[in-house]
């Protein structure tokens, strides 16, 4: 019998991801997408970290059912590590992926090339009494041309070290290899023995 797991998103691209690195023989993973679940969660945090545990502790005490939260962004030097927790909301509540890399690259404008960023990724399991925590990163540089619809967020400025192509143009399968969220994910995987 497999063993149900929700994941506490709504991003398409995102459950899309996880659920290609956590399913497996004995898990099935349930985003909050499937299960229809108007709720918003407020991320109150201040660290990735924070964020991942609040999201998968609200979805445990919902459903009663072990949970997996993330939280995950661009943390750029020159910014001195912004828009980090900020990411997905950098140029304000509601704003879209085109709205925040807008901000990101007028932001830069007054900074040098190259600018080198990391992604970062924090993946929380809980199960009601214990958290298990997992990071990952993948470092590179930010473009000024987006390239490749692939991928969500900053992936079509973001060019992975050692790659000559964008996080937008990656292939998936490849993507998951190297991606923060793939090495946060694969080592909760690891560690909670799946």
């Amino acid at each position: 019998m497999k063993r149900k797991i929700i994941f506490a998103s709504k991003n398409p691209g995102k459950i899309r991801e996880v659920k290609k690195i956590i399913n497996g023989a004995d898990i099935e993973l349930i985003s909050l997408l499937e299960l229809n679940d108007p709720s918003e969660i407020d991320e109150t945090g201040t660290t990735f970290e924070e964020n991942a545990k609040i999201k998968a502790a609200e979805v445990y005490n919902k459903y009663k059912i072990p949970a997996m939260g993330d939280d995950s962004g661009l943390s750029v030097d020159q910014l001195f590590g912004a828009p980090g927790v900020y990411s997905a909301r950098y140029a304000g509540q509601g704003a879209n992926d085109d709205d925040n890399n807008r901000k990101l690259l007028r932001e830069l404008e007054k900074f040098k090339e190259p600018h080198h960023a990391k992604y970062i990724c924090c993946a929380v399991y809980f199960d009601g009494e214990n958290y298990t925590i997992s990071e990952g990163e993948v470092e590179g540089i930010i473009i000024k041309e987006p390239k490749g619809n692939n991928g969500f967020g900053y992936d079509p400025f973001f060019v992975p070290d050692g790659y000559q192509q964008t996080m937008g143009e990656l292939p998936l399968d490849e993507k998951n290899k190297i991606s923060h969220r793939s090495k946060a994910f694969k080592s909760l995987k690891d560690a909670l023995k799946f």
